[in-house]
């Protein structure tokens, strides 16, 4: 921050502040856009030769963007993180703009470089299932290997995020047939509980040695703490070694495979969408490019060469 003027520390304080109240971004994104303003104003200041206060922002042409971003391509920042840096950027100068009444045109008009979006990177469903039963095989407790298969179901059978799936609590228990679970950004959504799911979360509950509280985190630690995703993240691990899966067999894989086999199943985009708390449709509509690419595997294997 040394490199920023107070005026502008202070401006981007009150973004990210507002951030937080009006738009319920999260811990993570608000750091992330610090970091990536912060960058941004830093750059302004060596570029400039000065710390750039507030009347300075306002005069940032097209030809210090480019500087900015052809610096950023010079250190290695590929085009997705560029186009992240970039919209954060223009977050804060549309923040800015409106409060200090200025026009941000050299800003808002730069484009981001063209990268192609990486599809979602499911399991085949005989995967899903494999990896729901491995899982179990790698607890030396019975209690730990249930409470890891109802993790994995949950994910897999809910479609839920591992953050929101270790963020119920023992009010939450027993599972009712829906779920009201708050996402990104707050955004909150009803979630239905297949069977499956309600079972293993029974039997992990049964099994559990520790005393169960409304208050306290559905899913336990060893040590009786809130479970740490990078234990679920371990065990599937080990599970996707044994089963000889890519390294992209991940718990956020199995919300993944979650979308593509109810797409495969001839669920309504919509529903999905509203399934996984999806802000935009456009982010669900990434699961039918997955389904047609699987598709058209299927049809070139089968279909005969001349």
């Amino acid at each position: 921050m040394s490199l920023i003027s107070p005026a502008c520390r202070d401006a981007l304080q009150h973004w990210l502040e507002s951030l937080g109240a009006l738009a319920g971004r999260s811990d993570n994104t608000q750091t992330a856009y610090r970091g990536d303003v912060t960058d941004f104003l830093s750059f302004m200041t060596l570029h400039h030769g000065d710390r750039p206060g507030l009347a300075a922002l306002e005069r940032i042409s097209i030809s210090d963007m480019r500087a900015w971003m052809a610096q950023l391509r010079a250190d290695g920042v590929g085009a997705r993180s560029l186009a992240r840096k970039l919209s954060a950027v223009k977050s804060f100068y549309r923040w800015l703009a409106e409060r200090e009444g200025f026009e941000p045109t050299a800003v808002l008009t730069t484009r981001a470089p063209k990268f192609t979006k990486k599809l979602p990177r499911p399991l085949a469903q005989d995967a899903a299932r494999a990896m729901i039963d491995t899982v179990e095989l790698q607890a030396t407790s019975n209690w730990v290997a249930a409470r890891d298969v109802a993790v994995v179901t949950l994910l897999y059978g809910c479609g839920l995020r591992i953050s929101e799936a270790l963020s119920l609590t023992g009010s939450d228990a027993p599972l009712p047939q829906t779920l009201r679970i708050i996402g990104k950004g707050g955004k909150e959504r009803i979630v239905p509980v297949i069977p499956a799911a309600r079972e293993a979360v029974d039997r992990y509950l049964h099994l559990c040695p520790h005393p169960q509280s409304s208050e306290a985190p559905l899913f336990r630690g060893v040590r009786g703490g809130a479970l740490n995703p990078r234990a679920i993240q371990g065990v599937m691990a080990k599970a996707r070694m044994q089963l000889g899966l890519p390294s992209t067999a991940t718990p956020h894989a199995m919300r993944h495979s979650f979308a593509t086999h109810l797409l495969s199943a001839g669920g309504d985009l919509r529903a999905i969408q509203e399934l996984l708390g999806h802000a935009s449709l456009s982010t669900t509509q990434a699961y039918t490019a997955v389904d047609t690419a699987r598709l058209m595997e299927v049809y070139n294997r089968a279909h005969p060469k001349a």
